[in-house]
């Protein structure tokens, strides 16, 4: 899903369902379904911390309460009613010690957590007349690097947030580490808010070569991109606030293990949807046997706890 997310958390927690609800009854026959990076609140280093909330765990049955957790809540009452796998894209979560993550859920049709990733690699870049932005300044990184669950059609499905997709070195962990009784990954879900700098740059190219490094789909989906009327009409809504404006390059998009590029969308409010096909996947494994074919006694890539 691509849409337009607002300054106001309480307009984008109204929204959510409707959005979603439109989107599934003309495919009522998804899988999954996957949100954009930080949906439920400015993507805005200030506005992380006033926007957390606590989240919980695969491991804990319970949740916070909606008062404190309203984002979760919500994700987990759509993914019940809808009886669907939601990717919920990230929200900022509230750590127990105060700190801030950039954090992605997933819910089954059940309600219950399938997974968390909490993003691994903070975007801290500085482009020369392009874009600034530093997420350290309000957010810890997360220390899970392999983030991953099992989907009753689509496979092993991999997580991983936004500047994740810039270190093939965790990907290609993903893609040689045994999660299920397939070894591997079937599918990378990607929730993502790339800017008008690398956007046009690397959205793309980094999404088919981490397919193609991975041998599975990858799927991304990002907020749609702003207007100026739209961010005008934000600025007037946060004045005060210090929120800076934000402009997502969007192209939601589907790139399967050849590295083909097989949905994607414009720079607007836009659903993508990607066709799976596992046998596409299995296909190409052995087609390219590169797992096999890696010189282990020369180079290794391996996860250090």
């Amino acid at each position: 899903m691509q849409f337009h997310v607002s300054p106001i958390k309480s307009v984008n927690l109204s929204r959510l369902p409707t959005l979603v609800s439109t989107f599934l009854a003309s495919n009522p026959t998804l899988d999954l379904l996957v949100l954009p990076e930080v949906w439920n609140s400015p993507y805005a280093t200030k506005a992380f911390p006033s926007n957390a909330e606590p989240i919980g765990s695969p491991d804990s049955p319970s949740l916070p309460s909606p008062s404190l957790s309203p984002s979760v809540h919500l994700l987990r009452s759509l993914a019940i009613s809808h009886s669907i796998h939601i990717v919920g894209g990230s929200i900022p979560e509230l750590g127990p010690g105060g700190e801030v993550y950039n954090t992605c859920v997933v819910y089954g049709p059940d309600g219950g957590m399938r997974a968390k990733h909490r993003k691994v690699h903070l975007f801290d870049i500085d482009v020369p007349g392009g874009v600034t932005f530093k997420e350290s300044d309000t957010l810890t990184a997360g220390s899970n690097l392999l983030t991953t669950f099992k989907h009753p059609t689509l496979g092993v499905v991999g997580l991983g947030i936004c500047y994740d997709i810039r270190f093939p070195e965790m990907f290609l962990l993903h893609a040689s580490s045994s999660t299920s009784s397939r070894p591997g990954l079937d599918l990378f879900v990607l929730p993502g808010a790339f800017n008008m700098t690398t956007g046009p740059r690397h959205w793309s190219l980094l999404q088919r070569s981490r397919a193609v490094d991975t041998q599975c789909y990858v799927v991304s989906s990002s907020p749609a991109r702003s207007t100026r009327e739209i961010e005008e009409e934000n600025g007037r809504l946060t004045a005060g606030m210090g929120y800076e404006g934000y402009r997502a390059w969007g192209h939601s998009m589907g790139v399967d293990p050849w590295g083909e590029i097989v949905a994607t969308a414009g720079e607007g409010e836009e659903n993508v949807v990607v066709d799976v096909v596992l046998e596409r996947v299995e296909g190409f494994k052995e087609s390219v046997p590169t797992k096999e074919q890696k010189r282990g006694d020369l180079y290794t890539v391996e996860k250090k706890e």
